[in-house]
Formats: C-alpha cells, structure tokens, sequence
C-alpha cells in the first residue's frame, strides 16, 4: 500500500484531534477553575462579617425552633433523640433518620468500591432534604432539625416496603414523609403529606432543601471527577454542567430533576408533578484527602395543591448510572450516561443504535469482556472493511502514478498552479480518487470518540478484569511510579504501550510506501499521532486502550493481506492505462475549478509579461 499525502493529511487530522478535544477539555476547566476562584476569593473579603451574622442568625433561629418544638410538637419531640429505621430490597439498602425524616444513610449492595469496601453512595451530616414549617405567628423550623416519629415498617406481599415519620402538633396539624421502596429498584417514591397545608406553609409553596455529597469510589479520583458532572432536565430539556472546581446554575422554568452524577453513580431528587423553579450550587473540595467529588445544595421550589390537605410526590434515586434501568423510569433520566455530547454529539446515536447493542448482546453470550471487545473491534473493522479496502487500492494507484507524477513535477518546476491542473487531469483520466485514501482515518474519528465514550460511562465494565488489568473501566497499571511526569502520568500502562507500539509499526510500514518521502514535514507527521496516543492514553480505561491495541492489530494483518495476496499490481496498472484511453469527462464542478486556473494562469501571464515591458 503506498502511503498518500492525503492518507497522511488523514491521520495528522485525526492526531490533531485528539490532542485538541483532551487539551481543550483540560484547558476549559483550568480557565473555569480560575474565574471561580477569583469569584471565590472576592466572596472571601466579605465572609467574616457575613458569615457572624449568619451564625448568630441561625443560633437564633435553632434556639426558636427548639422553643417552639417543646411547645408546639410535643408529642414527637419529647425525647429529642436520634432513632433509625432502615428499608432494604435486593440492590439497596437505605438508613433512615427520624431526625427530620430522612435518609442518612444509602449503600449500593450489588457494587463495592474499587479497593473492595461496600459502596455507600451517602452518608455524613452533608446529606439533607429540609424544608421551613410554619411554627407560630412570623416563626419558621426546618424539618430537618425537627425529630419525627417513625412508624414500623410494612412489607406487602407485592416486594414493596414503606416506611412513614410522622410529626404533629397539638392542634392536629401533621406532616408525614413517605418512603417507597420496590424489589429490584433504586428508585425511592417520597411523599410529603400535608394536614393543615394552610397552616404549615406560606402560600401554598414548599422551598425544599436538597444536598448530596459524592464520595470516591473509583480508583482515579482526578478521572472521576473529569467523568462527573450536575445534570437536569429544565423545561422538558436534558442538559449538564462540569463539575470545575464549583459553579451554580438557576432554573426559572420547571424542572422534572436535578443530580449530582459521580461516573458511575448518580444521587437525585425528582418531581413528579415538576419543581416550579430551582437552584443548584456545588463545590469540589482541593484536598484529595477528603475524598469527595463534589457537594451540591439545590433549592427547589414546589407548588402545593391547594386544600387542608395536600400530597407533594416526589422521588429519590441512588443507584448505577446504567442506560437500560434509568431509561426503564421513562424520565429521560438515561441522558446523564455520557455517550457523547459537545462537537460530538451526534456520537450518541452510534453508541446508542449499534455500539451498545453488539456489545450487551455479546456480553449476554461471552463471560471475558476482553473477548467481547476484541469480537465488538473485529465486527467495527469488517463493516468499515470495503472503504478500508478502497483506500489501500487508492494507494496502489497513486503509487503506481508516482513516476507520471514526479515526471510533471520536473516538467513544470515551480509553477505549482499548473502541475496541480495537470495532476487532477492525470488523476482524472486514470480514475484516480486523490482523497480515497484519507476517508478511512477520518471515518475512524466518530468511531474513536464514540468508543472513548461507552467505554468510561459503560458500568458493565466496572470491576471486571482481563488479563494483568484488574478494572477494564479504569487503567491498567504494570508499574506505579515514584514520581509523576507532566503529560503521561505516575503508572505505567501496559495496553498504552501496546497500543503505541502498533501505531508506530502502522506508520512505519506506511512510510516504506511513502510515495513522496523528501517533504520533512509528511515525513515524520505520522510518527506524531502515536508519541499523542502515549500522553493521551495512560490515563484512560483499559477496554480503551485495549480495543485501539485489537484495532491496530487488524490493521497491520490486512495492510500485509491485502499488499501481499489481494492487490495485483499488474491488473491494476493496466486498468490505469485502459483509463487512460478512454473518452474524457467532466463533471461541472470540475469544469468549474479547471476554468479558475485556467483564469489564474492567465492573470499571472498577463503580470509577468507587464514587468517584463516595464524594464
């Protein structure tokens, strides 16, 4: 196969972006970073006022509600003392409080974190769900400070499990939380139950406080943290915002839901009936000591059905951010598995409409899924194989032309307009596609970022090994450095290598069919895009790295196969000359550049021959 100009302008395009979709991604969050500090940093100047103000504030306000609990809810709030109920099904287990009547605690059963320790996806003082009460004449308590009364636990025969706190005044006015849990299901209903609405809250509206705290659970927390973002759906629009180190967003129209997405797992709140507005701010800690992603408070404004009594139905997630079970609640809730988004969105439909049905019906079928990905690459390379095919035989072509080429190139010297008129007419009349041999790289670059999406979103992957990697959703490791090098990384990636490695025997047996070799310049360009893939790739999941190591592989076996058995040079050469001979035409487009030149040459004429007379 000979190597083209346009087959190597192909892959320059696509190590170019690479390296600019990872730089930028970098670069935009380093910038975002920066402003968020300088915001941070002016709010600083004015905390120590602010923030005594607010403390005394809310002293006072605790030591009213406190007053006010002794008197208006004594019933509930005699003992003042922290009792928990938990509910459980086959895949979650939840640690309820009666203090404020809410989870404290939710671990994931099927999912352990990746140092082997049970999953708990909250827990801490972080976590709340609050919201004001009416407590007498212009005095307001938050419920999550208020101590509720738990009520047992009832199992129906049907797999569901309720658990209801209760808290009530003197007068009669209740508050009830009800939580619903279902076999099988991350999915929690919560109903807030209102007797005396009119009583309890100001104009029919409950402003519900709602904080989650994502803590580490993968081994690449710095990768977590790129993998995780703030996702919503605002006036029936899903959308998302990268974590950074912080920001804020505000919804003035209806809001169906907000989550604090960690990479694999997600924590949200839910409406069914839609939040009237919101708010959302999150924070990401600098110390990686702590441990945590990212903390999110959102404020989320809720109309009340107007009567004495009142149902607000709400929900609550905690679970894997898995496409099939989100996608079963029917609340666009699958849109927070990144399968692709920015300048390549349109990504999304490869993995949605092929990549991840292959890949769950292989997994369905094959237990390794490094064999699954080495069958999903070999069935993405035979489906490419007829364009992969047309690109080696444009290369034989044009190698084959080389020396006509190099013959126009003596003929016309340094007038580039005119070799290139005659080029496109050797091309032309020899049925030669000059651009048939870039159109496989550049097809491979949605097929590149479409995989670079499944593979660090797909939760399948998670845990499972293959080979030396014992994490194919994370990367795989044969050496952890004492140091870190800027741009690679402190470990040592076996699959990167051998990815690596492979590109560079691609590009060197390309560049021994070079048909032009002497421009510097083409010369060492394709050696590039595998110096990227070793910066690039370290960091990234080892079904990544391990699907470009099969990939190249194929490639190297079909670039021997198809030179050494399949091409006939021969045929091929006389084919070019049977062109040759046969009746030029043009199509208009054609037509259109050559008369261009034609015009171009005859200006440039026009001015050498105006000089000439002026001397």
């Amino acid at each position: 196969m000979g190597m083209d100009r346009n087959t190597i302008i192909g892959f320059a395009l696509l190590a170019v972006l690479f390296f600019g979709y990872f730089y930028y991604t970098k670069q935009g969050q380093e910038a975002l970073q920066k402003q968020q500090t300088h915001i941070q940093d002016s709010l600083n100047k004015l905390k120590p006022k602010t923030d005594s103000l607010i403390a005394k504030t809310d002293s006072t306000k605790k030591d009213t509600a406190t007053a006010q609990l002794n008197s208006a809810f004594k019933q509930d709030s005699v003992s003042n003392t922290e009792q928990l109920t938990t509910l459980e099904n086959d895949v979650l287990k939840i640690t309820f409080t009666n203090k404020g009547g809410q989870p404290k605690i939710v671990e994931l059963k099927k999912f352990k974190t990746f140092d082997g320790k049970p999953l708990i996806l909250e827990n801490g003082s972080f976590n709340k769900i609050s919201y004001p009460i009416n407590t007498g004449i212009n005095q307001t308590a938050q419920t999550g400070d208020l101590f509720f009364k738990p009520q047992q636990v009832i199992n129906a025969s049907d797999g569901k499990s309720t658990v209801t706190f209760t808290l009530q005044n003197a007068q009669g006015q209740s508050i009830e939380h009800q939580y619903i849990l279902r076999d099988s299901n991350y999915m929690v209903d919560f109903n807030i139950v209102l007797n005396g609405t009119d009583k309890l809250i100001t104009q029919n509206k409950i402003n519900l406080l709602w904080q989650a705290q994502a803590q580490q659970v993968e081994k690449d927390i710095e990768h977590e943290k790129l993998q995780s973002h703030i996702a919503y759906v605002e006036n029936g629009d899903y959308n998302f915002e990268d974590l950074s180190t912080g920001g804020e967003k505000k919804f003035n129209k209806p809001v169906d839901w907000v989550t604090l997405k960690q990479q694999f797992f997600a924590t949200a709140i839910i409406a069914k009936n839609k939040f009237e507005s919101a708010d959302i701010q999150w924070t990401v800690p600098k110390d990686t000591n702590m441990h945590v992603i990212a903390q999110a408070t959102s404020n989320c404004r809720i109309n009340v059905p107007a009567g004495s009594v009142a149902n607000v139905p709400l929900q609550l997630f905690y679970g894997p951010s898995d496409y099939k079970i989100l996608k079963s609640y029917g609340n666009q809730m699958q849109d927070i598995v990144p399968l692709g988004s920015g300048i390549f969105a349109f990504v999304k439909y490869i993995n949605r409409g092929f990549i991840m049905p292959v890949f769950n019906y292989l997994g369905s079928k094959i237990a390794s899924y490094g064999l699954v990905i080495a069958l999903l690459t070999i069935i993405i390379r035979l489906l490419i194989s007829p364009l992969t095919y047309q690109s080696y035989l444009s290369g034989a072509k044009m190698k084959l032309l080389k020396p006509e080429i190099d013959a126009l190139k003596i003929k016309y010297g340094d007038d580039k307009q005119t070799f290139g008129m005659e080029q496109m007419k050797l091309f032309k009349s020899a049925g030669v596609n000059p651009l048939g041999g870039c159109i496989p790289a550049l097809l491979q670059i949605p097929i590149f970022f479409a995989l670079y999406n499944f593979f660090n979103s797909n939760i399948a992957l998670r845990g499972q090994s293959f080979w030396w990697a014992k994490d194919l959703s994370s990367y795989d490791s044969i050496y952890d450095l004492p140091f870190h090098i800027p741009l690679y990384g402190s470990h040592i990636s076996l699959f990167t290598i051998f990815a690596v490695v492979t590109s560079l025997l691609i590009s060197i047996y390309g560049m021994a069919n070079m048909q032009d070799n002497s421009n510097p310049v083409m010369k060492y360009m394709p050696y590039i895009f595998p110096v990227i893939l070793l910066g690039v790739f370290n960091a990234q999941p080892a079904a990544l790295t391990w699907y470009y190591t099969v990939s190249n592989a194929i490639t190297l076996v079909i670039q021997f196969v198809i030179q050494k058995y399949i091409i006939n040079h021969e045929k091929i050469l006389a084919k070019l000359e049977a062109n040759k001979k046969k009746p030029a035409t043009k199509s208009k487009w054609q037509e259109r550049i050559e008369a261009m030149q034609s015009n171009n040459q005859k200006i440039q004429t026009l001015k050498q021959k105006t000089t000439k007379t002026k001397k």
